[in-house]
């Protein structure tokens, strides 16, 4: 779903840990995403969206008539997807069941990362060339561990910048305190992030003209609700679908991710995402947070190559500086945003944006200038039709 990982592989294992082993391992190669339960039309959905070509099918004793029936189903229906099983090394009779349902190969839970990585990479010469859709919409996340409104006061403000160049633009509020941008805008919905995941294959270009927020410009929004589902519940397979249905819809999508803690939900925005914007102010508890997680998902080798820090709140005479904060990160500084706390403060109470009350203001200025930068990775995007949803219902595009 962007280019900052050289591969997407799907795996369906017996529990996070395994998850996490098998996803450390192939850090260097790309990205690891749950195929959830198990299901095979979840699964070949899941290869459909993420342009898989390789998959991992964890096999035990109690179950391995089922996934080794889910393994042929697999190849019946995708002959050039290559399917590696987990499981007991020991056990020879799992090895067997596998190689009889067309495994490629058979792995240890366990087992070496280097060993790990060097099967995939023998495998990847074998298979063919993976083909990334070009009609995706783009994709940029504001995340920071802090959650306040200045997170959605930040992220509605990119989106509208981005909707008023031209683009089809949605606002996917999932930010914490949840609801903060429609409060922002003056704006109330009725429905929200987990109507979303509920109707997935009804995610249609009728269902989103008529249920999403419409706010300033056309801009449509996407929230968080209080009564969803908290963010580490979803699962990567619900998110990565969704994520795909909606970059067929829309021409470029702004994600609030403020507030939200760690999460296998959480990091397959960050991992997919074509721009990372990582907020921070020059506080020391502040940074000090942010850090800790950064530096977390560096060692757990997540690429965050596409990750640029936003300077919030920011005071000149105070230390430490933009420059000091982007060595520290390791980022560059992609925007400095002054702290104007009565213009911050007018706006969240008036319910109107900062383009409307202060469009001469430095931080208006620089929240434009923002926007405008996102605007031009997706601006030759045409809206794409129809899809991955229309192939599932099987209708025409």
């Amino acid at each position: 779903m962007s280019q900052n990982l050289s591969q997407t592989f799907l795996a369906i294992t017996r529990n996070p840990t395994d998850q996490e082993w098998l996803q450390s391992a192939l850090a260097p190669l790309g990205q690891v995403v749950s195929a959830g339960g198990g299901s095979l039309d979840e699964l070949l959905a899941l290869v459909d969206v993420t342009f898989a070509s390789l998959v991992f099918v964890g096999l035990d004793r109690e179950n391995v008539v089922a996934q080794c029936a889910m393994i042929e189903g697999a190849l019946e229906a995708k002959p050039m997807l290559a399917i590696v099983a987990l499981g007991d090394g020991m056990d020879n009779q799992l090895v067997l069941n596998a190689m009889r349902a067309g495994a490629r190969d058979f792995v240890a839970y366990g087992s070496r990362a280097s060993e790990v990585a060097g099967l995939v990479r023998r495998l990847g010469k074998r298979l063919p060339p993976v083909a990334h859709s070009t009609l995706l919409g783009g994709l940029t996340v504001l995340y920071s561990t802090q959650g306040n409104g200045d997170g959605a006061l930040i992220a509605s403000h990119l989106a509208l910048v981005v909707q008023k160049s031209g683009q089809q633009t949605l606002l996917l509020d999932l930010g914490l305190p949840r609801g903060d941008s429609l409060a922002l805008l003056g704006l109330e919905s009725s429905f929200n992030f987990g109507d979303a995941l509920r109707h997935l294959r009804r995610l249609d270009a009728t269902l989103i003209d008529s249920a999403f927020t419409r706010a300033e410009a056309g801009l449509r929004i996407l929230a968080y609700a209080p009564g969803d589902e908290p963010l580490k519940r979803t699962s990567a397979a619900e998110l990565y679908m969704l994520l795909s249905a909606l970059r067929q819809h829309f021409q470029h999508i702004v994600v609030n991710l403020t507030g939200q803690s760690d999460s296998e939900a959480l990091r397959t925005f960050v991992s997919h995402c074509d721009k990372l914007l990582w907020r921070t102010d020059q506080s020391v508890l502040d940074c000090r947070r942010n850090l800790a997680v950064l530096n977390l998902w560096r060692e757990k080798g997540m690429k965050l190559d596409h990750a640029r820090l936003l300077v919030d709140s920011y005071l000149r005479s105070v230390a430490p500086d933009a420059e000091t904060l982007g060595k520290t990160f390791g980022m560059e500084v992609i925007a400095v945003l002054a702290l104007s706390p009565e213009l911050r403060l007018n706006a969240k109470n008036q319910g109107v944006s900062l383009f409307e009350l202060a469009p001469r203001e430095s931080l208006t200025q620089s929240l434009h200038t923002l926007g405008e930068r996102l605007a031009k990775r997706s601006e030759g995007l045409a809206k794409p039709k129809g899809g991955w949803l229309s192939r599932l219902r099987g209708t025409p595009p």
